[in-house]
């Protein structure tokens, strides 16, 4: 009987998670109850119906704490309220436990609008407001891999507009043919400067550097650069648009007829008297 109520006092109290859906009142039929009063008394094994009578006259409930018990373990309270506190209760822990998730936020290329891009970005702000981590992974298609400093400026414009509700925990990285980048939470003030590593983006039409995947490569050689070969003369390396004398047309000199021998005529016999 002991752990009977011992239970019943740890459900009461939050100790144990165990379901809030319990019968009570008209919904007890088994007799007799171990009643607890509403002052937490332990007042023994008593009759169902006295048990009722005595939650009535209280304006209370009597609910069946510990079914299992024999006897079950009746208790006399709010029920309605502490239902409330219950719900309450799993809310917080259930908010809780969601907190410090990696959240993860895909850019399918590095051609993505702007509009897109601030899309991302308020997501991004809202989970890192909550106290969850963001990573952030760019995907590159085909020649898009020729294109990485493209790549790097879309993070560091991320990383700028973040900056005062995060830090960098892995900046940005290539990973195959895809990079990415972690963020977590961190709250600033409003007055704190931005750091120049962040906001050294290159401005739009400013011309970029190559990849290094293609720098690394060998200086290609033209063609025929090992022979010794002399350059062609560059033709009409006057100034744009002057008119040059065209060449004198050629005359073509018909080459002399070679008259044609007429044909042999063919001897005429007279016929015969």
């Amino acid at each position: 009987m002991g752990f009977g109520v011992c239970q019943a006092l740890q459900v009461l109290s939050g100790e144990q998670a165990i379901s809030t859906n319990f019968r009570y009142n008209e919904q007890i039929r088994i007799s007799p109850v171990f009643l607890i009063d509403e002052s937490d008394n332990k007042v023994g094994p008593t009759p169902t119906a006295e048990a009722q009578r005595r939650a009535r006259e209280a304006g209370l409930d009597l609910v069946e704490v510990a079914p299992m018990a024999r006897p079950p373990v009746c208790k006399i309270m709010d029920y309605g309220k502490w239902r409330y506190q219950q719900q309450k209760k799993a809310d917080k822990s259930r908010a809780s436990s969601k907190a410090g998730q990696l959240k993860e936020l895909i850019f399918k290329t590095v051609k993505i609008g702007d509009h897109d891009l601030m899309i991302k970005v308020n997501h991004a702000r809202e989970f890192l407001k909550e106290g969850n981590k963001v990573q952030f992974t760019l995907r590159f298609k085909g020649r898009e891999m020729a294109h990485i400093d493209l790549g790097r400026d879309i993070f560091t414009k991320v990383k700028t507009e973040l900056f005062f509700v995060s830090k960098v925990e892995r900046d940005a990285k290539m990973e195959g043919r895809r990079m990415t980048l972690v963020l977590q939470p961190d709250h600033k003030d409003a007055t704190t400067k931005i750091p120049a590593n962040i906001t050294a983006a290159k401005p739009a039409g400013a011309p970029r550097a190559p990849n290094s995947a293609i720098a690394s490569r060998a200086p290609a050689m033209n063609a025929g650069a090992g022979l010794n070969i002399p350059a062609r003369p560059i033709r009409n390396t006057g100034p744009v648009g002057a008119k040059y004398p065209q060449a004198a047309p050629v005359t073509k000199i018909a080459a002399p007829a070679t008259p044609v021998p007429a044909a042999p005529r063919e001897a005429t016999v007279p016929p015969e008297a």
